[in-house]
């Protein structure tokens, strides 16, 4: 019984992002009722689950939303339904008569969530795009990389989820919480480019302040410093270090044997930076990964192994920590954040497109003459 248990959400099939957004929702209790196309409905369901992690904990209709009837079918769930989510690009809802003003007509409470790269609207708005183009003019992509070397995209991690589904996923929470107490629905308008910017909202301080130069691979977070980065081990594995304030710092120079090296003693002197780091570099490529992690677990030296996605859910701590959990087969991270009281679950696996087309119409209170029609005229899989 998640905190969002009561909550529906009707989710219009996508990829990355959107589905993102629907998963967090339904690991919090909500439940999803995902609009697949009816063309993607297999003829004969296979034994399995999918293995697409991000679909899980939702039922699934296969609905033609080019088909009036379809789309009549949409409409009736969602005059029950909380809130929408869809990541079409501007203007394919109102082409297909499920814009904003016909969804809020039909249901007035609606929280209409819309997930793009560009927004609904600028320049770039009808333009397609990826994560690396979002974050890139967001500014979030330039400051990553080492000194020298070209900007290094961090997988599709800011844009698509962070700056992306995450977004969304609190708008809608958001804008819920406020239809609740107004009884008025709204859009909510979710830009990977302004949820990337967002994330930066630190950096700019820091620029701000005069603590951030513009050359990447130079301050104190993006590689520039000698304790904060990777760092090859003998076994030509990896650990991470983190050691920014005076108490870690110190902790670090005890365990690496530098506490007497009165270089080392010159942590934020920039100009000292390049050299410390060439120095402590040859000190961690002395022992093995195992070597430092029987050293520095557990210390206040702020470090942690840099692990494989397949030695991840295997590690002490996210195993006492059930960070990961299986299901059919499948590890994937489980349920976050916690809570006390409403515990968050996966609600089960991915369903098959258009899985659960007969139970939605049949609570949705459809006889089966007109089920029977709404298949004949091709309008659900």
């Amino acid at each position: 019984m998640g905190p969002l248990t009561g909550v529906r959400i009707v989710e219009l099939q996508g990829i990355g992002p959107g589905p993102f957004c629907g998963m967090m929702l339904s690991d919090m209790g909500a439940e999803v009722i995902r609009i697949d196309r009816a063309g993607n409905v297999a003829a004969q369901t296979p034994v399995s689950a999918p293995l697409d992690v991000l679909a899980r904990g939702r039922s699934s209709i296969g609905i033609d939303l080019k088909n009036p009837g379809g789309v009549e079918v949409v409409m009736k769930i969602i005059e029950t339904a909380d809130g929408l989510i869809e990541g079409f690009r501007p203007g394919v809802m109102e082409r297909l008569g499920l814009g904003p003003e016909e969804c809020l007509e039909r249901n007035p409470k609606l929280v209409y969530g819309r997930m793009t790269g560009w927004g609904q609207e600028g320049p770039y708005s009808m333009a397609a795009g990826h994560d690396i183009n979002y974050i890139a003019l967001a500014g979030a992509l330039e400051p990553i990389g080492r000194k020298g070397e070209a900007p290094v995209p961090p997988l599709n991690l800011v844009g698509d989820f962070g700056g992306g589904g995450m977004l969304l996923a609190f708008g809608m929470v958001c804008g819920i919480i406020e239809s609740r107490k107004s009884g008025k629905g709204q859009v909510v308008d979710a830009a990977m480019v302004d949820g990337a910017a967002t994330l930066m909202a630190m950096f700019h301080s820091m620029r701000a302040m005069g603590v951030w130069n513009d050359e990447r691979g130079t301050n104190l977070l993006d590689t520039g410093s000698h304790f904060y980065d990777v760092y090859e081990c003998s076994d030509g594995l990896y650990i991470s270090i983190g050691s920014i304030e005076p108490q870690f710092y110190s902790e670090l120079m005890r365990l690496t044997g530098l506490t007497d090296d009165s270089e080392f003693q010159k942590q934020m002197e920039r100009e000292e930076w390049p050299n410390l780091k060439e120095r402590i570099t040859e000190v961690f490529k002395s022992k093995s990964r195992d070597e430092w992690c029987a050293i520095m677990e557990g210390t206040d030296v702020c470090f942690a192994p840099v692990l494989t996605l397949e030695e991840a859910p295997k590690h002490p701590h996210n195993v006492e920590r059930n960070v990961f959990t299986e299901i059919e087969g499948v590890t994937q991270p489980s349920p976050s954040p916690r809570f006390s009281r409403t515990t968050p679950s996966i609600q089960g696996p991915p369903a098959h497109a258009g899985e659960d087309t007969n139970s939605i119409l049949e609570s949705l209170g459809f006889d089966a003459s007109v089920i029977q029609n709404l298949r004949r005229d091709g309008a659900v899989a």
